[in-house]
């Protein structure tokens, strides 16, 4: 009996993105909480998600906040201070399976720090898929969902455009948004970016293969799946970071690199040794807590932290 609970309580901290979490962290509880206070969240023109029954709740595990059951998306601003802008914008899409959000430790956290670089930051609260409303049973079709014996469709460019229907309307309804009020923000319409999380990771993918007006000029993959997808002729600049032991998405090669590399467009790929899936923003003794500052670098590199000149 006590392996089964230790088994539904890891899967539980994995799909909630906190497989990483600080080893000083002791409560692994989720806790629910009332929706914090969010002043400054902007709801997107996207709709209620079809036939959804349940509301949208809150919970907190290891110090962190987290979202499911979101039937409207939401996009939250966290603009540089006045006089600090560089006039670039970066859509954030924290992870959680498509079940939750890791608002916090992939949002709102990631959005600070960019903002504290002059990079305007947008955390996206994307529609999800329906969980049970009570805890326990939020609990056991996560560890159902993540067990071992669990189906693992293929995940590749075609299947993830196919299935993301709502959360690709909802990036794009972000990017139309910031486009629309670029000017009242000091933003650069031609560079604004995207950034994603595990299943955050993949929305950001299926946003950039789904094109048209949403299309970012520069990604981010951190720790989302790395199989091979068509590349467009006009693909972004893209920067990728995963740990070696992530237990879902570190053993499928990095197809995604490769498939980058020879369309002879610019990939950064960092590979660390450990951190495990859901590192985000927390503080660990591994080198993957350094991510945040190589990506820092790299959009500095690409004269991302600087205004146009």
């Amino acid at each position: 009996m006590k392996a089964r609970v230790c088994a539904l309580a890891w899967c539980a901290m994995v799909a909630l993105g906190t497989l990483a979490a600080p080893a000083a962290a002791q409560d692994d509880r989720m806790t629910p909480i009332p929706a914090p206070a969010q002043p400054t969240a902007i709801t997107l023109d996207t709709g209620p998600l079809p036939d959804a029954r349940n509301k949208e709740a809150w919970h907190r595990q290891y110090g962190s906040t987290f979202t499911r059951n979101v039937t409207v998306a939401t996009l939250t601003p966290f603009l540089p201070a006045p006089g600090t802008a560089s006039g670039a914008a970066v859509v954030v899409a924290p992870g959680g399976g498509f079940r939750t959000l890791s608002m916090e430790n992939e949002g709102w956290d990631v959005a600070r720090a960019l903002a504290a670089r002059g990079v305007a930051a947008f955390v996206l609260k994307y529609r999800l898929n329906q969980t049970p409303a009570d805890m326990p049973g939020f609990e056991k079709s996560m560890a159902e969902m993540f067990s071992a014996t669990a189906a693992r469709p293929k995940i590749d460019g075609d299947a993830m455009t196919a299935r993301l229907g709502p959360q690709i309307a909802d990036a794009r309804a972000a990017f139309a948004l910031i486009r629309k009020r670029a000017g009242e923000w000091h933003i650069d319409p031609d560079r604004i970016g995207m950034i994603g999380f595990s299943a955050g990771a993949m929305l950001t993918m299926a946003t950039t293969l789904a094109g048209q007006d949403a299309r970012p000029a520069f990604i981010a993959d951190i720790y989302g799946p790395l199989g091979a997808m068509t590349v467009p002729a006009d693909a972004p600049p893209l920067f990728v970071a995963i740990a070696a032991d992530d237990p879902f998405f570190a053993n499928d090669g990095i197809g995604l690199i490769d498939r980058w590399r020879a369309a002879k467009r610019p990939v950064e790929f960092h590979l660390y040794e450990r951190g495990g899936h859901g590192f985000g923003m927390y503080r660990k003794p591994t080198t993957s807590t350094g991510w945040f500052d190589a990506y820092a670098r790299w959009l500095d590199m690409h004269g991302l932290l600087s205004p146009k000149r």
